[in-house]
């Protein structure tokens, strides 16, 4: 009796499997993302996206001024600011593992555009945006939702496109006409900005300003674009724009929109990072915490919708 019930237990379970897969590929085949979800005019999101309610608090609504805030004016050219700015660095990168960074070099119409360029991208029609769905990683440019589709225990709400900038991968022409010229100029731009805080990394470890710049992993070789895209959600206690993450690179730097919705793990409590106008948020990596920065805090961070 107990043989018969196990299997019977493992017959369902492989047919809940059946069942998941198939509701997920159906999901993949639309091509639509998450957005064609919304515009198909969906009150209940799929179960597919459920996520388990988080073991960590919310902070309260003042902590998010915590979050270190370092001005790079003057950093190439006083000595004392550079060194007060590496100090800073220091003490964030310990303490938070994020930084936020003003005067950083970017204009702010770059950064404006950057933003329009994205929500272009995914507000085009669906039949043109279908024609660069994938999920081959070699492409140039790739548009789909959720990378980790097949193999997540939740999905997020969240359509993506990811492309390499620096050095582009393939022709210009292969970038979607719509962002083409923004995601050229914005990532020289942040090329610009990571050497600079390479430069202050280094130094706020005690090594030469050159020392990431020239190392053999190259931290500044590459540089690769994701833009995310959170469409209205009718169910948002039941779901997140992104799980809880550590990136694996060596630096993000991340470009807010006016909505928001970032928040990051301090002390065991998730802490609001506002957008604020022409301010990026800096994240150390888990290549660069791990390979040198040893005090750094983990950092882990989500995006709620």
């Amino acid at each position: 009796m107990e043989s018969e019930e196990a299997e019977g237990t493992i017959v369902k379970m492989m047919n809940n499997c059946d069942d998941r897969m198939s509701e997920l590929k159906a999901f993949d085949d639309t091509k639509g993302g998450v957005k064609g979800l919304v515009d198909g005019g969906v009150t209940k999101i799929p179960t597919m996206f459920y996520h388990p309610l988080d073991k960590f608090p919310n902070s309260s609504s003042t902590e998010h001024s915590l979050i270190p805030v370092i001005d790079l004016e003057g950093v190439t050219k006083d000595p004392i600011t550079r060194q007060q700015v590496v100090s800073r660095i220091r003490e964030a990168s310990e303490t938070w593992g994020f930084f936020q960074v003003v005067n950083h070099g970017i204009p702010g119409s770059v950064l404006e555009e950057m933003k329009e360029g994205i929500k272009r991208f995914f507000e085009q029609d669906v039949e043109v945006k279908k024609e660069v769905y994938s999920r081959d990683n070699t492409k140039p440019f790739i548009y789909n939702s959720n990378f980790d589709l097949y193999s997540s225990s939740a999905l997020n709400w969240r359509d993506t496109f990811g492309c390499q900038i620096v050095p582009l991968i393939g022709k210009p022409q292969d970038l979607p006409q719509v962002c083409r010229d923004i995601l050229l100029e914005y990532g020289n731009n942040v090329m610009k900005l990571g050497i600079t805080l390479f430069e202050l990394l280094s130094e706020s470890l005690n090594l030469h300003s050159n020392y990431l710049r020239d190392m053999e992993l190259g931290c500044t070789d590459q540089i690769s674009c994701a833009g995310h895209y959170y469409p209205p959600c009718p169910e948002p206690e039941l779901t997140m724009g992104t799980t809880k993450h550590s990136d694996g690179a060596f630096l993000t730097v991340l470009l807010q929109d006016h909505i928001g919705g970032l928040q990051i793990l301090h002390n065991d409590k998730w802490i609001d990072v506002h957008p604020v106008p022409e301010t990026l948020v800096v994240n150390i990596g888990d290549l660069l915490q791990s390979r040198f920065i040893n005090k750094a805090r983990q950092s882990d961070k989500r995006i709620i919708i």
